[in-house]
């Protein structure tokens, strides 16, 4: 969340020549509806599961650029799945670029809460045993241009 996710897949795709998913994108394409609706009027535990059955889904495909949710990494099965066709690459950020990033956006369900910057440190903390465990490379994004962490991505993944 926050760190670069679409925008550096979008340029890694289109430098790559293969086709970019977001599976953000297509959770709230296939249940018509936002995921701050889903989150509201269902939890989080439908929405994980409904993630977790699109990145089944999107895991088959050849090249592509799959930028997954940053809370895909919570369950095993969704590494497992996106590891075995691919390279699993985490881009990071400090907590304030985070916020910095994200301000005004309304519709991040997790941030909706009084003291952001605390819950946006707690994501972090709790997720980034998952990242560091499932990421086959992590590349920190604060203070680098989407042109900048592109290249950094092609390079750790060894890509002219």
């Amino acid at each position: 969340m926050g760190t670069g996710k679409t925008k550096v897949g979008k340029a890694l795709a289109k430098h790559l020549s293969w086709k970019f998913l977001d599976s953000d994108s297509i959770i709230e394409k296939k249940e018509g509806r936002r995921i701050s609706t889903i989150f509201k009027v269902e939890g989080e535990a439908y929405f994980r599961d409904v993630e977790s059955r699109v990145i089944r889904d999107v895991s088959r495909l050849k090249n592509v650029v799959i930028s997954a949710g940053g809370g895909a990494v919570l369950r095993r099965e969704n590494m497992e799945r996106l590891k075995k066709g691919g390279i699993i690459v985490c881009l990071n950020a400090k907590p304030m670029t985070i916020l910095r990033r994200l301000k005004g956006d309304r519709s991040r369900p997790l941030l909706k809460r009084k003291n952001k910057l605390n819950n946006v440190r707690r994501l972090l903390r709790l997720r980034m045993p998952y990242y560091r465990d499932a990421a086959d490379h992590i590349i920190h994004t604060d203070g680098l241009t989407v042109c900048h962490i592109t290249w950094k991505v092609l390079e750790a993944i060894h890509v002219p």
